[in-house]
């Protein structure tokens, strides 16, 4: 691989650790350098004119580490670094924290790309889409790349964007774009029907680490409307159509009324059962029809609708048979793709989102380094 960058490492959790084992782990990549890790605590920083030593970056940053410094000294030192090293630097955010995420305008006017799984700036407001957009346009040309907010490694934002670019009118844009919502629709609803309850399928998520803590956080579709978000941006004619972001999304809840203001989450699980009937009834309407339930995005640019909920699909639909365990799949109806594009894959999980934040990496080192 052409190229040699400088990274920034924000965030070295699950994904963060990841992003680093496949840094240090393939030696195509060995170009890939990284000068800095952070995270809540703790700021690693190498010398100028050196790299981190990733093989017990662990300890490194444990028993080296400084406190952690603010984004502002951050940007201060990486400069000081990219000033001896005289090499393009980016920064990857690996949290989900909106503090970092509002700090992205900063770090490109600092001349740093950005690289991030961290849905919270491209799905929040329009004034901080805004700015991110303004800054990429400096003198020093950063670039973002943020393939991994949307379908972890999967080509979804990519595809997208190759499609506009070369003059492609989209029409339909349709997924299923939630691991968590997949995997409870597939189990609930599958296309040769089914008797289990909606409660059972949602406690069992949440013991094996598919859901978040509280499944309200899923169940409020909130995931799926920040992906539209995200989606709708890159579209000619929608990337101004949601003021407030994610929150203008058309968006419906999964959480019954009865339990909309339950913040334990443990509470929440035991009286779920309260209202098995009612996604009883909502199923077996679906099943009469020899259609399956599944929670599914939708983006009409033509009728300009953006919404999140519930749907009704044909038990041959490739929603309804193509689907297994948390996957994600994603439809897109264009002027040259009358009959759909489909992307289908993982969805979820640390590897494949390290993935996508690493080939996203890849990329800029092609175009900067």
């Amino acid at each position: 691989m052409s190229g040699r960058i400088d990274i920034a490492l924000i965030g070295v959790g699950l994904v963060g650790s990841a992003v680093i084992k496949q840094l240090a782990s393939v030696p195509a990549l060995s170009s890939l350098k990284v000068v800095a890790l952070q995270n809540s605590r703790k700021t690693l920083l190498a010398a100028p004119g050196q790299a981190l030593a990733l093989e017990n970056w662990q300890s490194q940053l444990e028993n080296n580490g400084v406190p952690a410094l603010s984004l502002e000294q951050l940007v201060t030192e990486l400069k000081n670094i990219q000033a001896k090293n005289q090499r393009h630097i980016a920064v990857v955010d690996n949290t989900s924290n909106d503090s970092v995420a509002c700090f992205y305008p900063s770090f490109l006017h600092a001349g740093f790309s950005v690289v991030t799984p961290n849905k919270k700036a491209f799905s929040g407001s329009l004034d901080l889409f805004s700015a991110i957009e303004e800054a990429k346009q400096d003198d020093s040309k950063p670039l973002v790349y943020q393939e991994s907010t949307v379908g972890a490694g999967l080509p979804i934002i990519g595809t997208l964007k190759d499609l506009v670019a070369t003059g492609d009118k989209i029409k339909k844009v349709e997924g299923v774009l939630s691991g968590t919502m997949s995997y409870i629709f597939n189990e609930f609803s599958p296309a040769a029907g089914s008797t289990t309850k909606f409660s059972e399928i949602v406690s069992v998520a949440r013991q094996n680490g598919y859901t978040e803590p509280h499944p309200g956080d899923d169940l409020s579709g909130s995931d799926v409307a920040r992906k539209l978000t995200i989606l709708s941006r890159l579209i000619p004619g929608l990337a101004y159509e949601l003021p407030r972001g994610f929150a203008s999304v058309s968006t419906q809840s999964l959480t019954p009324a009865g339990l909309a203001d339950e913040a334990n989450a443990d509470v929440y699980v035991q009286r779920l059962p309260e209202f098995d009937a009612e996604f009883d009834e909502i199923r077996a309407k679906a099943q009469a029809k020899h259609c399956v339930l599944r929670y599914v995005g939708l983006i009409d640019v033509e009728k300009k609708v953006i919404k999140a909920g519930l749907e009704e699909y044909p038990a041959d639909h490739p929603f309804a048979t193509s689907l297994g365990g948390s996957d994600n799949i994603i439809s897109f109806t264009t002027e040259r793709y009358q009959r759909p594009l489909l992307v289908q894959g993982a969805g979820a999980g640390a590897d494949v989102t390290a993935m996508g934040v690493v080939a996203d990496l890849v990329r800029v080192a092609e175009r900067r380094g």
